[in-house]
């Protein structure tokens, strides 16, 4: 069994409350050095690539620093995503001379939906200024605009206008701006800087109602999720850890892998069942139905 990605939570804290992310309802958590250590040493050999969050803000970790060096010594290839309101706080160098980190995603909807107010330029241009020494020190490396509040498949919503107006005219490109992410997300600006768009989601509660207990997901074939606490969920939108399959803190991952209720969760997404409440109630499932053969996530 091996993994397209996991998501290992370093914090579930986060600097800022966007309407796109439920509020954490657990208790705060800031994972250690040590237990970040123990658990990467654990999924390595599991996963292809590491996504330093689940729910909170990455950066806001108070030993980022220390988190990402581990990477670095492990050899692991990290996925950071961030809403990037921490970025001057380590220096863009920090970054760029990791060589774990193979991509950023910058979570752009995040600020106006904090600071509608706010003129959000300053914010953008320390981005973009990463963004441009990144293309030249270290062009391997993917960022992502993510622009992910589209009210539908084939539309955008006019609060990106700005957004996309600031960054288009700071790196002097068009853009063909008819999106219809059904078929295509991303939209390259340069070097492998990219906008990345989609439609907006609603996270799956035990409190909504039942959807279907037939589907396909990509959880346990393609990711996996840990908590902050060490508690391994199925996937990255369990935030609750409503479908606990054990802790990495306590248990072994590979003992948590074999275990029964992960391994019926796995059977039953092969064959199209939906064996626990919390994924038939999930409303993202639907983005997977009629597709029989799994996609790599994004």
């Amino acid at each position: 069994m091996r993994f397209f990605r996991t998501y290992i939570e370093i914090s579930n804290i986060c600097n800022l409350q966007c309407t796109f992310c439920p509020e954490v309802e657990r208790e705060k958590k800031i994972l250690s050095t040590d237990h970040f250590r123990k658990i990467l040493k654990q999924v390595l050999p599991y996963s292809e690539q590491i996504c330093l969050h689940l729910m909170g803000e990455p950066l806001a970790h108070p030993e980022f620093e220390k988190i990402l060096s581990i990477c670095n010594e492990e050899k692991a290839v990290v996925h950071l995503t961030t809403n990037g309101t921490y970025l001057q706080k380590f220096g863009f160098e920090t970054f760029l001379k990791s060589p774990s980190l193979r991509q950023i995603n910058f979570s752009l909807h995040s600020y106006k939906d904090n600071f509608p107010d706010k003129d959000i330029r300053p914010y953008l241009f320390d981005i973009l200024q990463f963004s441009k020494q990144a293309i030249k020190e270290k062009p391997e490396l993917y960022i992502n605009y993510r622009l992910w509040n589209l009210p539908e498949a084939t539309g955008r919503k006019d609060e990106n206008q700005e957004i996309i107006d600031h960054i288009c005219e700071y790196f002097q490109v068009p853009l063909n701006e008819r999106v219809d992410v059904r078929f295509k997300k991303s939209k390259n600006i340069a070097g492998r800087v990219y906008f990345h768009f989609d439609t907006r989601f609603d996270w799956p509660s035990m409190d909504d109602p039942l959807r279907d207990k037939r589907g396909f997901c990509h959880a346990l074939s393609q990711q996996i999720g840990i908590h902050a606490d060490g508690t391994v969920v199925p996937c990255c939108l369990d935030k609750e850890a409503n479908i606990t399959l054990g802790n990495v803190l306590e248990k072994s991952f590979e003992e948590i892998l074999n275990s029964p209720r992960l391994q019926k969760m796995r059977e039953g997404f092969q064959k199209h069942l939906l064996v626990e409440e919390l994924c038939q109630k999930c409303t993202f499932i639907k983005r997977f139905d009629n597709k029989s053969a799994p996609t790599k996530v994004l």
